[in-house]
Formats: C-alpha cells, structure tokens, sequence
C-alpha cells in the first residue's frame, strides 16, 4: 500500500504548497491573498498600499490593451567599470533575475487611459530599488519627446531610492536632463503629471517626481530626499512624526493630492481631460443653466 496516497494523495508541488495569505505591515491583519488582488493591492481593512511592480500599476492604470511598451531593449552598461561588494555587471544580472526579465527600473510606453492618449513611464522597485541611471533618464526623455510629437501629456510614476551609486555622475546627469526635457514640456502647453508612490526617494524626489504640473501621491508613501535618521543627525533636533509620508506633504503644501490606487484612474483621466479643455470633467460640477450662459457668452 502506498502510504502517501493513504495521507492525502499526490505531495503538492512548491508552487501549489505556496502561501496563499497576507499579513498587513500596517495593521498586522492576515488576508487571502484575493482579497487584496480584488482592491489592487490594498489592505481591505486599514488602506495600506502595498508596493507592487511596474507592469501591475500599468495594468491598474491604463485602458485594458492599449499599453504599448517603447525602447524595452535599452540596457544599461558599465562605464566606469564600477565594483563595490559585487561588479555593476553583476549587480545588473541579479536585478535582470529578480524583476522578472527586466532591462531597467524604468517600463515607458504609450497608452491611453479613459480613450485619453498619453506617454507614461513607470518605476519598478524591484529593480535595483528602482535607481535612477542612465537607461531609466533616456526613457524618461525619450517619452516627453514622443508626447511633444503627439500633442498629448506625460505620466511618471516614480517609486525609486534615488539615483544610482554605481553610474556615479552619470547618473547625476539624468536629474538635469530630465528636468529640462520636462521644460519643453511645459513650453508646449502640455500636462505633466507625477504620481508619487512609495518610497520616493533622493534624486528622483530631488528632480522630475516635485516638477509636475499636478503632485499626487498614493496614501502611506515615503517622500523626501535623505532618509529620516540622516536629517536627525544633520540637523539635531527631533523630527515631527511622518514628516516624510504624502499625507505631511499634503498638509504642507509640497503635493496636491492623495488619491487611493482604486480611484487613480478616474481621476488622472479627469485631469488629462482638465488639461486638455475636454468639458466632460464639469458635466456633473456645473449646472446646465450656467453652462449655457457661459457658451452664450
């Protein structure tokens, strides 16, 4: 007789014995996975938001289909031939490994959202804490450059440590050349919107995540250039409590909004059409009698 079938059959494999609950850093609660799946990656009962990959947030965001990935095949290299307890080239392979495949921190397309055409580029954390380097600025640049072309706005989603240690001053660089890229932007008339998610950190924090036109930010997320215990020490006095969580931004006026993951996509889609003189957005604000008085006018 065989003795495991006896005790509940055929043994599961790894992927079938894996974890299927949850455990809240937040709140502590313990969840079924599908629970949070069902509200994109939020704790059902305390709001946390957990962090998730670039191609979930696109998924999450944009209209089902209509994401259409650019410059996937751009690699960042190792010109300063840069090794601390491991080779950048090393470094580079395991991030390959851990985000699935991917070539960079930075995942940039075109899409639309709510039938609105705009130019987007994520930040994955999971690539090297998704570190700003040489491959994620020209991205970034390289997605203003097609909205211009198109007439239409930008997204950035950033979700990054800061920039790059191991591209030294190249990395440095991507700080200016996207901020002036975002200059033309502006110049252009066109919208800009930056999306803060948790952390957002250093050099991005520094540079293109405070240059949006519109702020937001999800709730809960880590926002500020040093880290906490380094501005104590700096500046020697104690710090206010979550004085870098979006919700001290938005008392202080450094964003302009904390919109949960669920409802992120109405309301960038509201904006994009704010910003481009589409009147759907006040159909339901403005009376109608105001509004024919207005066209009168």
């Amino acid at each position: 007789m065989n003795f495991g079938n006896l005790f509940g059959g055929k043994k599961k494999t790894a992927q079938e014995s894996e974890n299927k609950w949850i455990k809240c850093p937040k709140c502590l609660s313990l969840m079924y996975f599908k629970e949070v799946e069902a509200k994109q990656e939020v704790c059902p009962k305390c709001n946390h938001h957990f962090r998730i990959n670039a191609s979930k947030r696109i998924a999450f965001l944009v209209d089902e289909g209509s994401f259409l990935e650019q410059d996937a095949s751009l690699t960042p290299i190792d010109p300063l031939k840069f090794s601390d307890k491991k080779s950048y080239k090393k470094r580079i392979e395991e991030a390959k490994s851990s985000s699935g495949g991917k070539n960079s921190a930075v995942m940039s397309g075109s899409c639309t959202i709510e039938n609105i055409p705009v130019e987007i580029a994520v930040f994955d954390f999971s690539f090297m804490g998704g570190s700003l380097g040489s491959v994620e600025g020209e991205k970034i640049v390289r997605a203003i450059n097609r909205a211009i072309k198109k007439r239409c706005g930008v997204i950035i989603i950033s979700a990054s440590g800061g920039a790059r240690m191991q591209e030294s001053t190249y990395s440095l660089l991507q700080m200016s050349k996207t901020s002036a890229a975002l200059n033309k932007l502006h110049k252009e008339g066109l919208p800009y919107i930056s999306i803060l998610t948790d952390p957002t950190m250093g050099g991005v924090s520094a540079s293109f995540a405070m240059l949006g036109d519109i702020i937001m930010a999800e709730p809960g997320a880590l926002i500020g250039f040093a880290g906490q215990r380094v501005i104590k020490q700096t500046v020697g006095v104690d710090l206010p409590e979550g004085f870098q969580r979006s919700e001290f931004l938005l008392d202080h006026g450094l964003i302009d909004m904390i919109v949960n993951r669920m409802e992120m996509r109405h309301s960038v889609a509201n904006l994009l059409r704010l910003f481009t003189k589409e009147e759907r957005v006040v159909s339901q604000l403005i009376p109608q009698e105001i509004k024919e008085e207005y066209h009168q006018d």
